[in-house]
């Protein structure tokens, strides 16, 4: 099954519209900047989605506020889902890019009720690499954290 990609422009992508009020969602949740509503595509009951009111394409299009707004809501939702559904597990999930595998380009976070049958496969292959190359990386990313604002 081909997996749904919107490439709308803003102000017209589907969570923009949602957002909006266009069209209807199941909502859990609202505050000045976010937005939690069920997923259409129920992985597991529960399956909530967690969005920035603002369009905003991916986390690197975020201010720092509203990401920090996005992972108190997930927080909250998490909390619910744990109360309300029981679940022995929860994955939180956002995706940046199609390469990340992103579907909808505005930003948002999945939070997953997780069961062990339920069929979620989060696995990648390893490359374990030397513990200098991993200490290579951490230097770039250490300079170039120097210039993140």
């Amino acid at each position: 099954m081909p997996k749904f990609i919107d490439n709308s422009p803003p102000g017209q992508c589907i969570f923009c519209r949602l957002i909006a009020g266009e069209i209807p969602a199941a909502k859990v949740y609202e505050d000045e900047q976010t937005l939690a509503f069920m997923d259409l595509g129920q992985v597991n009951p529960g399956h909530t989605l967690v969005t920035v009111k603002r369009h905003a394409a991916t986390l690197l299009d975020l201010t720092p506020d509203e990401a920090a707004a996005a992972m108190r809501t997930a927080q909250r939702v998490a909390q619910a889902v744990k109360d309300s559904f029981d679940p022995p597990g929860l994955t939180l999930l956002q995706a940046n890019g199609k390469e990340g595998d992103q579907t909808v380009f505005h930003f948002h976070l999945h939070v997953v009720p997780r069961h062990g049958d339920d069929g979620i496969a989060l696995s990648w292959p390893r490359k374990d690499p030397s513990r200098e190359t991993l200490e290579g990386y951490a230097l770039r990313l250490r300079q170039a954290m120097l210039t993140v604002g």
